[in-house]
């Protein structure tokens, strides 16, 4: 998730279309978020783990 933010990132950036570059900072910090739960070791979701 934090990578397809990050393309999101740069093709809305690059192409100057807003929707994309407002996507992509949504899916980067909700995929930071994420991680950061994950690497404490708090259940997200239910779950310990996300393969």
């Amino acid at each position: 998730m934090i990578i397809l933010g990050i393309i999101l990132l740069l093709i809305g950036f690059l192409l100057n279309i807003p929707i994309l570059w407002t996507i992509g900072v949504v899916l980067l910090v909700i995929g930071l978020i994420l991680f950061v739960l994950g690497s404490t070791g708090r259940a997200v979701g239910g779950r310990r783990h996300w393969y």
